[in-house]
């Protein structure tokens, strides 16, 4: 038997060595069934979640032309996480005549898939569930439930048993004074952007080591984030503000906010870090700035009051935005204008931080990313994959259309002949009650044959004539659609495709990485066999129109 191999691992953060382990197990599992192997599938960094993987998709391509006869994996996951998309699977290469082998499971039938995958999803509600309910327990005991806060460290020693302790933690002088600092001044009234630049002018780490931002330090009052509004320095550890899902269309994870009945609040006064009063100022201003924003200001008002109201009312849903990232610093390319993005580490961290003063354009950047994708997909050889599929599609169309065509003919023929031999019947001597309800029933039904075939088209061509055009104009339609005021689905779906976009600075312009399975459909379209182990998830290509060099005001 014709064999191949398929193996994955899921993030970066594993081992490289993971596939080959896989490839060498699997190799010899085929060496003692006495399997011819031919080749091997493979897909690194790569959640199994998404079916957008080179390696996966070839597999798939080699199923549908009947290039193998098994195809072995270590277990099911390696193929896909997803108990549907593992059916899915299964079902294709069921058709094509391909077996499936696990060295976990052996030959994999629809037991298995159905069993085993819904095993699996349970197992894994009920380790979450039994994980928060461990974390409720350490958090209403007035320990950690999970991460570190900024201004605290964590207490490493074993307790008298001998066991290692753990979820405790105590103050860290240096980062409180920072945090008492930051209160002052945000009372005192300077804004959080002032503040973090005044942090990263004295080069003091932000909580993950990088530069600050404004963000960092006013956070989201209803999510509890931002050095501002974390409770826990004022002696309140609030717990399971959030849960988290996975969009079944994207397969990224969601938070979403927990009802207030389902926070869990402890008393934890020894670690308060800012007086009450120093707290209830912060809270002061805030709420007096929420109320500023929900306001319509007056008619001659200053330009920052109307800022507020501008951003809410008038800020466009951009395809890329908040997917872009600088590749210098690591920021967000964040509107600067109308039409303009730029560096956000440039613009709130200041020059310690990033120097990328340039700015890309909606239009020029859109562009560049839908161009690219737009020009891959109208290369020969995928408009030759497209031609075929579709003739392939349009001929079974048509052939169902012929026969049904042939089919009522045929019924039609028959037909007569009944009609025919009641005649001779009655001609017989047959009562004619005993046959005139037949003859109805069969007169209706060769009126309704003869008016079918009479209003019958044509059959079309087997091959569509006009078939280029139709695969351009869909290419040419795919801008203005995702520009479309109704094409905001179409918009999330390509979004969804898109883990991030990087744009690094060049001489003349930029150079822009997207990474995610947007670029897996680029990198499919290119047809390079080795495109996961050159360009590991990502296509690059240069923009260097539409780029002007812009002075932030800080």
């Amino acid at each position: 038997m014709r064999a191949v191999i398929y193996a994955r691992y899921s993030t970066e953060h594993q081992r490289e060595e993971s596939i080959e382990d896989q490839v060498r197990i699997c190799r010899e599992r085929i060496a003692r069934e006495g399997w011819e192997l031919l080749q091997v599938f493979q897909d690194r960094a790569i959640s199994g979640a998404s079916t957008l993987r080179p390696g996966y998709q070839a597999l798939l391509a080699g199923a549908r032309d009947g290039a193998f006869d098994v195809v072995v994996a270590e277990a099911l996951d390696r193929l896909s996480r997803d108990q549907e998309d593992v059916a899915a699977l299964f079902k294709r290469l069921r058709f094509a005549g391909i077996q499936t082998v696990t060295l976990s499971d052996g030959e994999v039938n629809e037991l298995h898939v159905g069993l085993k995958g819904t095993m699996n999803a349970l197992f894994i509600r009920d380790l979450a569930a039994k994980s928060h309910r461990g974390m409720r327990g350490r958090v209403e005991a007035g320990k950690s439930g999970g991460g570190i806060t900024y201004g605290y460290k964590v207490v490493r020693g074993f307790d008298a048993n001998g066991n290692p302790i753990t979820g405790e933690r105590t103050i860290d002088a240096v980062e409180a004074a920072v945090v008492v600092d930051i209160f002052e001044q945000y009372g005192a009234g300077m804004s959080p952007k002032k503040i973090a630049l005044g942090l990263n002018a004295a080069q003091i780490p932000a909580p993950r080591g990088g530069a600050w931002t404004a963000s960092t330090i006013n956070g989201n009052r209803a999510r509890g984030t931002g050095i501002l509004n974390n409770e826990l320095y004022v002696g309140r550890l609030i717990w399971n503000r959030l849960t988290y899902v996975k969009d079944p269309d994207t397969s990224r994870r969601r938070s979403r906010p927990r009802a207030t009945r389902e926070l869990v609040t402890t008393a934890v006064p020894d670690l308060g870090i800012v007086p009450e009063a120093l707290w209830a100022t912060a809270k002061e201003r805030q709420t007096r700035l929420d109320a500023l924003a929900a306001s319509t200001p007056a008619d001659g008002a200053a330009a920052k009051s109307l800022r507020p109201q501008f951003w809410k009312q008038q800020r466009p849903r951009f395809l890329f935005s908040g997917l872009m990232r600088c590749g210098a610093c690591g920021a967000g390319f964040t509107k600067i204008s109308a039409r303009h993005f730029g560096c956000a580490g440039a613009r709130l961290k200041g020059p310690t931080t990033c120097t990328v003063l340039r700015t890309i354009r909606k239009d020029v950047l859109e562009e560049s990313v839908i161009g690219a994708l737009r020009q891959r997909m109208m290369a020969p050889e995928i408009y030759r994959a497209f031609a075929q599929e579709f003739a392939a599609e349009w001929n079974r169309l048509q052939a169902e259309a012929s026969g049904d065509q042939s089919a009522k003919q045929a019924e039609l023929v028959r037909v007569g002949q009944q009609l025919e031999r009641l005649v001779d019947a009655l001609a017989n001597g047959t009562p004619v009650s005993a046959l005139t309800a037949r003859m109805a029933t069969l007169e209706a039904r060769r009126i309704t044959l003869e008016a079918e075939l009479a209003s019958a088209k044509a059959p079309a061509p087997a091959l569509h004539p006009n078939l280029a055009d139709i695969y351009r104009g869909r290419m040419e339609q795919l801008a203005t659609t995702l520009e479309a005021e109704d094409g905001a689905e179409a918009r999330q779906l390509v979004r969804g495709l898109v883990e991030r976009v990087e744009l690094h600075k060049t001489a003349d312009g930029f150079r822009i990485e997207v990474r995610g399975e947007l670029a897996n459909i680029i990198g499919l379209a290119a047809g390079s066999p080795r495109y996961a182990e050159i360009l590991d998830q990502q296509i690059k290509w240069v923009a260097g129109v539409g780029f002007e060099p812009t002075t932030f005001r800080l």
